[in-house]
């Protein structure tokens, strides 16, 4: 469950911009009401095309700042009495032109006139065409905006309003809270160090092909952010993906079963939690070609022998890890399966999910059930990211537990 108390009380000023996406704000103060805090709100004039200001005045339950020189509004200095209230500016949606606004200190609108203003910590919740996130220039006003510590939410991927699929959507209010709860909460494992695999392996068959499988890595790069912002200090041992290092987190690339777990044996001397979330290939080709194999009337057969059981290895070693927590990936029979991995291989903890099918691997969501020795719980389905800080939450709460008594 997470902890949204460090939004108890807290002052935030929600600015809503000009995308289509402005409708989820409306939701998002309730949700950050619902949570303890005090929410107010200021549109620019773009924003007004997409939602309504009695909407949002409805459900803040105070006016909404809209016009920079209106004399009603700024007869008291609305703008920088704003900016004086607020403990936290969230501007959700943030388009690209006001990522690139805020970078250059506009301030010729409300919302960028109250931010140039306050001292207020800033947070932004990025929603545009994938097109426009991807080009250099957003990039590169991202990269400012963080060195100015600015708080940034998501973006998520997947379908946009304009017909195309990619990086680039706001995410849903229930994740730009979570996000936003876990980066505001006191860093509960601070201090400690946490190393996860992630991905697939690759066993070579000769120079051009392999043995692997579907993983994309996704649900071990989420966690790895999720740890970060815990404020642990995360070390992730990565099979072969096409994704971007989270954040803080230290990368190590491999691509068979036994590069990854000679780097994780070297990493778990000073590991206080160790997560194997990797789809790692039970078997290797005994004798890999030198050469590539070349197609005739005659079957191929290959001698496989087993690859070395990484996360049973950790669990089973000399400096163990204080917890260490599996991943079941299963077509059937989950419970039973997932239960007899976390006894026999003296794990703390598995999380197992069903893989029938086609589903999870690839995918932005993901559903678990986790085990341990005298409980279980379900992680229903939701995207990796808001999952990955549930688990972790979980696991934090587990090994605190455990640290104490």
């Amino acid at each position: 469950m997470t902890d949204f108390s460090g939004l108890v009380g807290r002052r935030i000023l929600l600015g809503v911009t000009g995308s289509i996406a402005a409708y989820k704000s409306a939701d998002l103060v309730r949700r950050l009401q619902d949570a303890g805090a005090e929410v107010r709100v200021m549109m620019t004039e773009a924003a007004c095309q997409f939602i309504t200001p009695l909407t949002m005045q409805t459900l803040s339950g105070f006016p909404v700042a809209l016009n920079l020189l209106d004399a009603d509004e700024e007869s008291t200095m609305g703008h920088i009495s704003l900016a004086r209230w607020a403990d936290w500016i969230l501007i959700a949606p943030a388009t690209a032109d006001t990522l690139a606004r805020l970078v250059h200190g506009r301030a010729d609108d409300v919302l960028t006139a109250t931010v140039l203003a306050s001292e207020a910590s800033l947070a932004v919740a990025p929603a545009m065409n994938n097109k426009m996130w991807s080009h250099p220039a957003t990039k590169a006003n991202l990269t400012t905006l963080q060195q100015r510590h600015v708080c940034i939410l998501g973006p998520a991927s997947g379908e946009q309003a304009c017909g195309e699929t990619g990086e680039g959507r706001l995410l849903e209010p229930a994740d730009i809270l979570q996000q936003f709860a876990a980066y505001l909460r006191p860093p509960r494992l601070a201090g400690k160090q946490i190393v996860i695999t992630a991905g697939p392996t690759f066993e070579p068959i000769d120079p051009v092909r392999f043995l692997g499988n579907h993983s994309s890595g996704k649900m071990g790069f989420a966690l790895a952010a999720a740890a970060v912002d815990a404020g642990a200090t995360v070390t992730l041992i990565s099979g072969p993906v096409n994704l971007s290092t989270p954040k803080g987190v230290t990368r190590i690339d491999v691509t068979t079963a036994t590069q990854m777990y000679s780097q994780a044996m070297q990493c778990i001397e000073a590991c206080h939690i160790f997560i194997g979330c990797a789809a790692v290939a039970d078997y290797r080709v005994a004798q890999p070609a030198s050469q590539k194999h070349k197609k005739n009337s005659q079957p191929l057969s290959l001698s496989l022998i087993e690859n070395p059981d990484i996360i049973a290895a950790v669990a089973s070693a000399e400096h163990r890890p204080a917890m260490v927590i599996g991943f079941a990936a299963e077509t059937e029979n989950l419970a039973t399966y997932a239960k007899t991995k976390l006894k026999t291989k003296k794990l703390d903890m598995i999380a197992a999910n069903l893989v029938a099918q086609g589903k999870v691997f690839g995918s932005d969501q993901n559903a678990l059930q986790v085990y341990w020795p005298d409980g279980e719980r379900q992680l229903p389905l939701a995207p990796k990211t808001r999952l990955a800080q549930d688990l972790m939450d979980l696991i934090t709460e587990h090994y605190h537990a455990k640290d104490t008594t």
